[in-house]
């Protein structure tokens, strides 16, 4: 088997391919052995068990939070309150993914149904637009023009997207890696905003009227209680901490996935497998990971088997590293504080393709 804790090797983090190791479908049929393989072990049946275990343990502890707001009432000690809802609305965040993974429940339908619930009513989401995005990063992780996790927000994950920022944008894009995790102190706010953004630009208008009014009735079910029985200033400051929380917590779970990986041109022709490995970095840290991270720790996997259960992923790790070391396909996997170096330091060189905003351009003619 592979070094499990060999750093990072073959493809450099900042690394954009413009030609592969392999010819375009040269081990596509390999990859078909290995979900065979994954198939007659029955790592792809449902685990129901794990899932109600899950839903259970969410329910208790949403109820302790509940409980910790009515007993502490009008005390700033409510800020823990509001922390220990940021974490669960990631825990939920992570189940209402798998349900758009068709992972849960035995049918497409049902898992839509229910991965509607969870995301838009209890975590305040749009579901159909993280469906409709979710699945085109799928399709084509860290490949320019086709991602939509690496199109230009505040943050610029390719060289010409830094390029073309501009004024205060490019003072922030320059030292973007070192902004990273205080930015995702807002990033709560924006999965909301361009969740309704997204329905009344695209969506269609059942869309429109079921999913703004499961997200209406989130935030009605979650402030009015908030602001009715604490005073204002506190709860602004609780809706201000949860917030944070929940935006650092997501984006310190999706973040070491792929960035700093390889980036794919737009017109590149890469086989399935290599694409979704060679894009995908696993954070090492076992079953504690898995629970924290809510098996996005096992991302090289999960790209190439999504509709997996979480409890599956371990096993199928030890399959697909040997299968990659046979083949001779680089496997990622690091530590998870390796893994936000180099997010950082990927990020940074990335911004440092922004111009100057303090650059004059009459100065520098002068000077040159």
């Amino acid at each position: 088997m592979p070094n499990q804790a060999a750093p990072e090797a073959g493809f450099a983090p900042t690394a954009t391919v413009t030609s592969w190791p392999f010819p375009v479908n040269s081990i596509t049929s390999t990859f078909t052995e290995l979900a065979s393989t994954v198939r007659d072990l029955g790592l792809l049946r449902r685990h129901y068990a794990f899932y109600i275990g899950s839903a259970a343990v969410l329910t208790l502890a949403l109820g302790g939070i509940i409980t910790g707001f009515i007993l502490l009432g009008d005390s700033w000690f409510q800020l823990l309150m509001a922390g220990a809802l940021g974490l669960w609305l990631t825990q939920a965040a992570f189940l209402g993914h798998e349900a758009s993974h068709r992972v849960i429940l035995d049918s497409g339908p049902k898992n839509d149904r229910l991965g509607r619930w969870i995301s838009t009513l209890a975590v305040g989401i749009s579901y159909q637009w993280w469906m409709n995005k979710h699945s085109r990063h799928h399709q084509s992780p860290n490949t320019k023009g086709k991602d939509p996790d690496i199109e230009m927000d505040t943050i610029s994950f390719v060289d010409e997207d830094a390029q073309k920022a501009t004024g205060l944008l490019a003072a922030i894009t320059r030292k973007q890696g070192y902004l990273f995790f205080p930015l995702l102190t807002f990033e709560g706010y924006n999965l909301h905003y361009r969740s309704v953004a997204s329905l009344f630009a695209n969506g269609t208008t059942k869309q429109k009227w079921t999913e703004l009014s499961l997200i209406v009735a989130h935030f009605v079910i979650y402030l009015v209680p908030v602001f009715l029985f604490l005073p204002l200033g506190m709860a602004f400051a609780f809706v201000a901490v949860q917030m944070a929380v929940f935006g650092v917590y997501m984006g310190a779970s999706f973040a070491p996935n792929h960035k700093g990986m390889a980036i794919i041109p737009a017109d590149a022709k890469v086989d399935f497998f290599s694409k979704q490995v060679l894009t995908s970095r696993n954070i090492r840290g076992g079953w504690f990971m898995t629970i924290l991270m809510g098996g996005l720790n096992y991302q090289i996997e999960h790209h190439l088997f999504p509709n997996m259960a979480r409890p599956h992923l371990a096993k199928t790790r030890e399959l697909t590293m040997i299968h990659c070391e046979t083949h001779d396909v680089k496997y990622t996997e690091t530590g998870l504080f390796q893994s936000y170096g180099i997010v950082i330091d990927y990020l940074n060189r990335v911004g440092l393709q922004a111009r100057d905003p303090f650059d004059c351009p009459m100065v520098n003619k002068w000077r040159s």
